[in-house]
């Protein structure tokens, strides 16, 4: 990033070598081309272009003059960035002394603390105008007298570091006419906006305890010096912190806890904090991105939105996320658990009572009796009440994975596998898995799923020792017998 200051004092500078050459010749005639002094009943203006940082140099001029649209036809304009302009007083720059005291100020600036830098050399500032820009990234700061202004970038763009203030003279050297003076000087202080970034990985979680990671990515400042950087994340109350991890996205560094940042979970906050050390590692690596991944668990059901927060700069700590040169807020992202209800009736729709169920996530599981989830309840059941029903709580969403909507056709979509493992009295057991889904739909209020059961062998009664049935084969029996014997008997007599 080129560095509006370095170009400003470049062409003061150069018109105080004007001035000195002017000077030699004074004992003779001087050149038609010489320069003089500014004029000071002419006023002047100062033009600020504020652009976000490209990836790349430019490599434009930075002299004062208007930069041709077409050179920055690949440049992204700020609006509504507050600028503030304040003249040096004391220097007066329609005389040699006054620039010489300029360019002795201009040894002596302090960009990180401008104000006090000028206050220390014995200055004082004048009344200060602010504007905000345009559009078009624009705003003219117009009557200027001439003389020594301190321009400040007074409100940056939310989740920017703020351009360092700097010093510019109204007028400059004409850049193309060097014995003549620029009274209207452009200026383009860049910005680069420091972006943030959050995701969730909770596909493979299914019941709650199971681990959701959130990953977080920031920008780091492209910036020589960084005074302060941080990272936070307020955890939902229904997400527990288990661990977090920093590191550099593309790993070209190794950042060390107590070395580089200190990590802070107390509560439900969560923040990374960088030491000096880890501030100098991060201005090195500006073209990484600072990864901060939080590891927790879900502990109830509900759609749990979480946000995170860059602060990319010292004066950004103090500042509400969203407010000109606060900290920078990720969009809400969205682990989402629910529940089923299921229903135990016979084959007319009266609900029985007395049934268990297990639930698998897969079908083979299911069929087999494998690795049924576990969710707390004794032999991994779920135990139909008095009512015929049964609520399965604490299951992530079919249709919601990293933070977003899937179909079936998606593989992280979930369906479940409901089996029945203990039938009512009198009743068979489903002789298949069903499958469920859980959803917004069958989280709330209501059955979502009916089980009936049929009578044990159909209805159909079968004989058993000591029932009436078998009494009467005994007694028709006897009879029997008993006519036997009576012919038997009747048939000797006859012989």
């Amino acid at each position: 990033m080129s560095h509006p200051t370095s170009g400003r004092f470049k062409a003061l500078f150069l018109a105080i070598a004007a001035i000195a050459v002017a000077m030699v010749g004074l004992g003779s005639t001087a050149s038609a081309a010489s320069p003089s002094l500014p004029d000071g009943s002419q006023t002047g203006s100062i033009i600020v272009h504020k652009y976000k940082q490209p990836a790349t140099p430019t490599n434009l001029p930075h002299d004062g003059s208007a930069l041709d649209p077409t050179t920055l036809a690949g440049l992204s304009p700020l609006a509504n960035v507050g600028f503030t302009v304040q003249q040096v007083q004391g220097i007066d720059l329609t005389t040699n002394a006054g620039w010489t005291k300029a360019s002795t100020l201009s040894g002596s600036f302090n960009a990180s603390n401008a104000s006090g830098s000028i206050t220390a050399a014995g200055y004082t500032l004048g009344t200060a105008a602010t504007q905000a820009t345009d559009g078009a990234g624009t705003a003219t700061f117009g009557s200027l007298p001439v003389g020594l202004y301190l321009v400040t970038e007074s409100a940056p763009p939310a989740g920017a570091t703020p351009s360092a203030p700097f010093l510019v003279s109204v007028p400059l050297t004409d850049p193309s006419a060097h014995d003549h003076w620029l009274y209207n000087v452009n200026v383009y202080p860049k910005n680069g906006i420091n972006a943030v970034t959050k995701t969730v990985s909770d596909a493979g979680a299914v019941k709650l305890g199971d681990p959701v990671a959130w990953t977080i990515l920031g920008d780091i400042p492209d910036v020589a010096t960084i005074d302060g950087y941080k990272i936070t994340d307020q955890l939902d109350p229904k997400l527990d912190f288990v661990s977090a991890a920093v590191t550099l996205s593309d790993n070209s560094a190794t950042l060390t806890a107590g070395t580089d940042y200190t990590l802070a979970s107390g509560g439900s906050l969560v923040s990374v904090q960088f030491t000096t050390a880890g501030l100098a590692k991060l201005a090195a690596h500006s073209s990484a991105q600072v990864q901060l991944v939080v590891n927790t668990k879900v502990n109830a059901v509900g759609e749990i939105a979480n946000t995170a927060v860059l602060y990319p700069n010292a004066g950004s700590f103090s500042i509400q996320p969203g407010q000109p040169g606060g900290p920078v807020e990720t969009p809400p992202v969205v682990t989402k658990w629910g529940s089923v209800t299921v229903l135990k009736t016979d084959q007319g729709g009266t609900a029985l009572a007395g049934a268990a169920f297990k639930v698998y996530t897969s079908q083979a599981d299911a069929e087999a009796g494998t690795n049924a989830v576990d969710l707390g309840t004794p032999n991994q059941e779920f135990v139909v009440g008095a009512n015929g029903q049964v609520t399965i709580s604490g299951l992530r969403y079919s249709d919601w994975a990293n933070g977003a909507a899937v179909t079936s056709s998606d593989p992280n979509y979930r369906t479940y596998y409901l089996v029945e493992s203990k039938a009512p009295t009198g009743y068979e057991l489903q002789a298949e898995p069903i499958p469920f889904t859980v959803t917004a739909a069958t989280t709330a209020v209501g059955v979502d799923v009916t089980v009936k059961d049929v009578p044990a062998n159909a209805g159909f009664q079968l004989p058993f020792t000591g029932g009436h049935g078998l009494r009467n084969y005994y007694i028709a029996g006897a009879v029997l017998i008993g006519l036997a014997l009576v012919l038997s008997v009747r048939r000797r007599q006859a012989d």
